[in-house]
């Protein structure tokens, strides 16, 4: 049925009418403009359309109808801006709804629509058309409709849109490149930033997959990244947009989330995912991954110095010891003149005797008798102080240096332990790039050659991570161990993805349980306890020793000892020590320690020295805060504090902790935090959320105390609705 059949038009007669200019045209050219509007539509070149005043379609095209599964009975009648929509996913184009378009009368032209999913469409047959009109209106000005032509662009729309994913999509995961990434969050946070919203950011690193790439080859790298883009998926669903920039380097944009609590969770979640085992191509990889935080418009208000900030608390996070999270904060420095900083000043403490270990005992719990020490590398700097193992070790295994640290560890234990009793032991970690050294098992034959002593008092700590090499080596690597008569120890097991498969073939002689599992174990709706036991029947099952470590109070030793633990290694018997403090206790004529605690165990609170500022009621007042834990501090400055009193901590940075005075003692006070504070993912703590940097200048904050970026010029000196704190520390400070 074409134009004329629709209307009846072949069975009337046709009556003089007038053209578009008003002037009058005859019967018969009328009906001749008919016939050619009528064999135009059976072309199929493109239809046309008809609404009435109230926008409802009353005309269609029949040929239209081959593109319905419905037929057009099924538009027929319906208002226009129910029968189509525009691509809600293209991000380049800029159109109004369909609805916006019509009530403002607009001319519509060539406008990519697409009938609206799972109403006129039959599901995966997606149609799109190009839509043009011009609404119609009667010599009074009153509106009758729109008039207008369609065609079905599907083939060179679906293509056209496929050239933009390409453009915007990482080809080999599908998640957004870094083109995408970057112009997404540049538009989003120019939107956010009048409307005060804030975004986090995560900038992702893997661990050790290079590793991956050399050692099972490139397929397998890239197999590995596509798991890995599923893995993350799967964990962050729609909470916000995930990107890969490139190599093994992933972003994440995660809008109106700052809570610090929660968005430190997400990222042990990820990297607990992306650490769980990997089956490629028959073969098991495990690699691991570092997460660095930001959030605006707390550390930066533009993208840029957003992505700056993450990029720094990444490269700390890495440089913490890997496998963690950090937030970023004002006084990280850039990675590679830190790391560079740090493996300098480490060359040089190896050169000069700047390195020495320490010895933690293993004590016999049936009788408290020292049956061995674990070896503990410590470095006193002589400006940066005592330099974290967790900080140096990681940055001497990305560069050569972790073999020199390791031989030295390993050669100057085994010739401290020649003054101690023959029936105590020594244990020494080794990472696993020693241990993938080919040369390692002529190192540790080498060190017992030269100093003699007896092999089986040597214990070599290793991680699951040495199976991350080449099977064939590792396997050959522990028979020459073994062979050599040293002792192997599984460390921290339980913390990663532990295997029995590790267990049935490596000879170990010990499993230790890891201090993270001791920490949580007396308290409520925890399953450390479980896993703790779960650990001892296994090993003894297994004929292997077990040590559980990090035991610090006596509700954990009584835990651990109840559940089957025969030796611990913790500060309930001694904190590690030099060699001149375990000469002197062995001179003494004691081996047997006693244990010595408090009775229960609590958070560790860390000493600072950290300046603050405490507002209470109308006045600001400087103070130095002395320790620290999630859920209270000691704070020394204030004379005379009542027991009881509320007040507000001022960290800097935005971060304002509401406390209770617990403990008060000449200029010495104790408070305990309303809500406690959370881990910044390097040992760290800092409050769940922070005030806005909008809030801030709103309250007349100096520019020069905000982050960087341009502040709406409304929001300087505004007062209306800020909090009376934020009056108080402007006021007085």
């Amino acid at each position: 049925m074409g134009f004329l059949e629709s209307f009846g038009s072949k069975a009337a007669t046709p009556i003089p009418t007038e053209d578009a200019s008003g002037r009058v045209i005859s019967a018969a050219d009328a009906n001749r403009r008919l016939q050619v509007l009528d064999d135009y539509e059976r072309t199929g070149i493109s239809w046309i359309w008809a609404t009435d005043a109230e926008d409802r379609l009353i005309y269609f095209s029949p040929a239209a109808s081959e593109s319905l599964d419905g037929g057009l009975d099924t538009l027929l009648d319906k208002p226009l801006s129910d029968l189509f929509e525009i691509d809600p996913d293209n991000a380049e184009r800029t159109d109004r709804p369909i609805k916006f378009q019509l009530k403002a009368r607009n001319k519509i032209a060539e406008l990519p629509v697409r009938l609206v999913r799972d109403r006129y469409q039959a599901v995966g047959k997606e149609r799109w058309w190009s839509l043009s009109g011009q609404p119609k209106f009667d010599a009074g000005g009153k509106f009758e409709g729109y008039r207008g032509s369609a065609k079905d662009i599907t083939t060179a729309y679906v293509r056209a849109r496929e050239d933009s994913r390409l453009a915007e999509y990482d080809s080999l995961t599908g998640l957004a490149n870094r083109h995408r990434m970057n112009r997404k969050l540049e538009t989003t946070l120019a939107a956010y930033k009048s409307a005060k919203r804030s975004c986090a950011l995560f900038m992702m690193d893997l661990d050790k997959f290079k590793q991956v790439n050399d050692t099972m080859g490139h397929p397998a790298g890239d197999n590995l990244l596509r798991q890995v883009a599923e893995r993350l998926r799967a964990i962050l669903g729609d909470k916000g947009e995930i990107g890969r920039l490139g190599g093994d380097e992933f972003q994440v944009m995660l809008p109106d989330i700052d809570d610090r609590g929660q968005l430190g969770d997400l990222a042990e979640k990820v990297i607990q995912m992306l650490s769980s085992p990997y089956q490629i191509e028959g073969k098991r990889a495990i690699i691991g991954a570092s997460v660095g935080i930001s959030v605006a418009p707390y550390d930066g208000l533009e993208a840029e110095e957003i992505v700056n900030a993450a990029d720094l608390a990444l490269y700390a996070a890495k440089n913490s010891g890997r496998g963690t999270y950090r937030f970023y904060s004002v006084d990280l420095k850039d990675e590679e003149t830190e790391r560079q900083e740090l493996l300098d000043d480490m060359r040089e403490a190896l050169a000069t005797g700047g390195m020495e270990m320490h010895y933690q005992p293993v004590v016999r719990t049936k009788d408290n008798m020292v049956v061995g020490f674990e070896a503990l590398m410590r470095w006193e700097h002589p400006e940066r102080g005592n330099v974290s193992p967790g900080v140096f070790i990681p940055a001497a295994e990305e560069s050569d240096l972790i073999n020199q640290l390791g031989e030295f560890a390993l050669r100057r234990a085994c010739e401290d332990a020649l003054a101690w009793p023959e029936t105590v032991r020594i244990a020494v970690n080794v990472s696993a790039k020693q241990f993938a050294n080919k040369g390692f098992p002529a190192i540790v034959s080498q060190v017992l050659e030269d100093t003699g002593i007896a092999p089986d008092r040597v214990e070599l700590e290793l991680t699951e991570t040495v199976f991350m090499g080449d099977v064939d080596v590792t396997d050959e690597t522990f028979r020459i161990l073994k062979g050599l008569g040293v002792r192997l120890a599984l460390d921290d097991f339980g913390t990663g993805y532990s295997s029995l498969s590790y267990l049935r073939s490596a000879p170990f002689d010990k499993i230790k349980v890891d201090k993270s599992f001791v920490d949580t174990c007396t308290q409520k709706n925890e399953n450390s306890a479980k896993i703790i036991t779960a650990i001892i029947g296994l090993s003894k099952a297994l004929g292997m020793d077990t040590t559980v470590e990090g035991v610090e109070a006596f509700d954990q030793f009584d835990l651990v000892t109840e559940k089957g633990a025969e030796y611990i290694q913790g500060w309930i018997y001694s904190k590690a020590r030099p060699q001149a403090d375990i000469l002197e206790y062995i001179a003494n004529g004691g081996f047997k320690i006693e244990p010595s605690g408090p009775e229960t165990y609590r958070p560790e609170r860390r000493s600072v020295f950290r300046r603050i500022g405490v507002i209470h009621e109308d006045c600001r007042y400087d103070a130095v805060m002395r320790d620290l834990s999630k859920t209270g501090s000691r704070i020394e400055g204030l004379v005379g504090v009542p027991v009881g009193t509320g007040l507000v901590l001022d960290l800097g940075g935005g971060q304002l902790v509401v406390c209770r005075v617990r403990r008060s003692q000449d200029a010495m006070i104790g408070v305990e935090f309303e809500t406690p504070l959370v881990s910044d993912g390097a040992g760290g703590l800092v409050t769940r959320h922070r005030v806005s940097p909008y809030a801030l200048a709103a309250a007349g904050m100096p520019l020069a105390a905000l982050p960087p970026g341009n502040y709406p010029s409304a929001m300087l000196g505004e007062s209306n609705g800020k909090p009376q704190f934020l009056q108080v520390a402007v006021q007085k400070s």
